[in-house]
């Protein structure tokens, strides 16, 4: 699903005229600032939750004035979708990071799942919001265009490795809701503690890697 289609089930993000808010946000400075209000927005959405949480809260948290947030963000809806979509694109760099190219199939979306489970450990705060957040008619739209992004990542890899043969013939979108499910299960019961504290995340990472990786061979 394109980048540019949040508006297609939801809210639109309004353009940028040219020579208006987008040229700010390609200096140094306005990249900093503008990253600073999200920063300070994900914070504040963990701890309060989206609906309870105010612009002029993530302005305050920000040290930035009201105004500058209008520059970047039409609404807070808007740096909502530009912080999920953030995040997504940190996930996937960080899992195409771990995958070693010369590696089959299988070995790579287990060490996809391995670096998920790490990241999403990471950000565990981040990640709670949008369990809690999930339902919710105006943010909706953008979490499910990140679950479609993420099924397409792995459904691609199972293809592959069953047009090479390292993966069994069969259903291939089962398989890819069995990755995307074990990484999600367990990284919600690690950070719920429902997992035996004495287990630590690069202990859980190779877990999921392995059971991933049988999972498919």
């Amino acid at each position: 699903m394109s980048e540019t289609a949040a508006g297609a089930r939801g809210r639109s993000i309004r353009a940028v005229p040219p020579g208006g808010t987008e040229d700010r946000q390609h200096t140094e400075h306005g990249l900093e600032r503008k990253q600073q209000l999200l920063d300070a927005a994900a914070e504040l959405f963990a701890d309060r939750g989206y609906g309870a949480t105010r612009i002029v809260d993530i302005c305050a948290a920000a040290g930035v004035a009201k105004g500058l947030f209008y520059w970047y963000f039409p609404t807070k809806s808007d740096l909502f979708v530009e912080l999920v979509r953030t995040m997504r694109h940190r996930l996937r760099r960080a899992q195409g990071k771990a995958m070693a190219p010369d590696d089959d199939a299988p070995t790579r979306v287990a060490q996809g799942a391995a670096e998920s489970v790490r990241f999403m450990a990471a950000h565990a705060g981040y990640f709670a919001l949008l369990d809690v957040e999930r339902a919710d008619p105006e943010i909706a739209h953008v979490l499910d265009e990140g679950a479609g992004v993420y099924f397409s990542d792995v459904r691609r890899l199972v293809a592959e490795g069953q047009a090479a043969g390292t993966i069994p013939d069969g259903e291939t979108d089962l398989l890819t809701v069995g990755v995307l499910g074990a990484v999600s299960s367990f990284s919600n019961s690690f950070r719920n503690g429902r997992i035996d504290p004495t287990i630590d995340v690069d202990a859980l990472a190779d877990f999921v890697a392995g059971w991933v990786a049988r999972a498919l061979r």
